[in-house]
């Protein structure tokens, strides 16, 4: 079974390791509390509906992961609620064989069936992979914005 032949499914408690491997590596400056957050996510937040889909290496373990998300208001949407792409990762050695783009549609499919019609989802704008892999999706940039912060 090639790589790009990961199973896909819902992932379950027993992934907390490896789901928690793949935040750090998707958001390698953040603190323990995102961490936090990004635990209680996969673990499924009462009240805030979320899915998280996990890629089966066909030898074992885990090679990626999407997590969708609503959210009130995102840059660019027309509906609100948005179903919303929180954090979308797949490791380097399984990148360019498909499995994002099958994450993707697992969470396209996500929101068709919560009744949503727009799917939103960001990306840093140093991070140009992540760009590129949502434009030959057919995602449409929304916006572009720099954050800015001082210490008061």
């Amino acid at each position: 079974m090639s790589p790009s032949a990961a199973g896909l499914r819902l992932a379950s408690p027993p992934d907390h390791n490896e789901l928690m491997r793949m935040a750090r590596a998707l958001w390698p400056r953040e603190g323990d509390d995102v961490l936090a957050e990004v635990a209680s996510w996969f673990a499924g937040t009462p009240g805030r509906p979320c899915a998280a889909f996990v890629a089966e290496r066909p030898t074992g373990g885990l090679g990626g992961f999407l997590w969708a998300g609503e959210r009130d208001d995102a840059d660019g949407r027309v509906t609100s609620p948005v179903a919303f792409v929180e954090g979308w990762f797949v490791d380097a050695d399984l990148r360019g064989q498909g499995v994002g783009a099958r994450l993707m549609a697992e969470a396209r499919g996500w929101a068709r069936g919560r009744g949503h019609r727009e799917l939103g989802s960001d990306a840093d704008l140093d991070n140009a992979a992540s760009i590129t892999a949502h434009h030959s999706l057919g995602f449409r940039e929304a916006a572009r914005i720099v954050c800015f912060v001082i210490d008061v």
